[in-house]
């Protein structure tokens, strides 16, 4: 992909767009809790791809949704994503040093500080969901913070980074898999697809169909990642490589092979798209992400 492709110069102005918003949020004070500040800004402003803002404002588009209402939205699931891989990162968790090119929280920081700045953010964000500028109607802001907390807790991703951890303990088969990868990395996926049919208080099935579109999406991101970890050149991910097999993960790559594991992502992938075909053209770019996540290299 070169720079003048559409959905990369669109991942590339949702991110500076959302940072935008975060940027006043996260103002450092003066006081000894600035270095709790200084650390969510370390992770949140650090480089990525944006996958779920982006997806935030894609799905508002075809709902006509006030762009700073959708940029708001994206901000606060950023911030539960960005949380999520600070927790992540730690010791007691995947223990990784590298994040995005550049030293872990808990690297950069400690361990204390890591901590406290993912809770942070993850607490920002339901408090930019209930506030009144996120929309004016009190209903969809509380459908925003109920979608949200179930992708982000204990049926969602919390539940399946739980199930990730203990996956050593005994054997899991591919259904089982399939669930841990829809918890850990779909909920937060389809919630951000989702959001923009909230906000536009849309039909049930465009609703149903960006759910379903979700959901095949960030199965196949997983798989993605998961040949990314086995195959992938960690100069160019940022991060380390084949840590999977070192801690015995449950991936689908390790039941299947890569070989099968790759034919399974492009499957989702098509099946992802057909999802989208109630919305048209208008949903190009949702299209074009189905691609990206698979052919991706970092």
């Amino acid at each position: 992909m070169t720079g003048t492709n559409p959905l990369l110069q669109a991942l590339k102005a949702t991110s500076g767009a959302v940072e935008r918003v975060l940027d006043p949020m996260l103002a450092v004070p003066d006081g000894p809790e600035a270095r709790v500040v200084d650390a969510m800004r370390y992770a949140i402003f650090s480089p990525g791809k944006r996958l779920r803002p982006f997806l935030v404002l894609a799905s508002s588009e075809l709902f006509d949704v006030n762009r700073q209402q959708a940029l708001r939205v994206a901000a606060a699931i950023e911030c539960v994503h960005t949380y999520s891989l600070i927790h992540d990162d730690l010791p007691a968790m995947d223990d990784d040093d590298v994040r995005r090119g550049r030293p872990t929280v808990h690297k950069a920081f400690d361990d204390a500080t890591a901590i406290l700045a993912g809770d942070a953010l993850l607490t920002l964000a339901f408090d930019i969901l209930v506030d009144e500028k996120t929309h004016k109607d009190k209903g969809v802001r509380l459908e925003l913070v109920r979608t949200l907390a179930q992708a982000s807790g204990h049926h969602g991703m919390v539940g399946g980074q739980m199930i990730d951890i203990t996956a050593g303990d005994h054997e899991l088969d591919e259904a089982a898999i399939y669930r841990l990868q829809q918890m850990k990395t779909g909920a937060l996926i389809s919630a951000s697809a989702e959001a923009g049919a909230i906000l536009g208080r849309a039909e049930k099935r465009e609703r149903h169909s960006l759910q379903g579109y979700a959901r095949d999406l960030g199965l196949a991101f997983q798989i993605a990642d998961d040949l990314l970890d086995v195959e992938g050149d960690p100069m160019i991910m940022g991060k380390a490589a084949q840590k999977d097999g070192r801690q015995g993960k449950a991936t689908l790559v390790a039941l299947m092979g890569a070989g099968r594991a790759r034919q399974q992502a492009h499957m989702l992938a098509e099946q992802a798209i057909e999802h989208l075909s109630l919305f048209d053209e208008r949903a190009s770019l949702l299209r074009a992400v189905a691609q990206f996540v698979i052919s991706r290299r970092a």
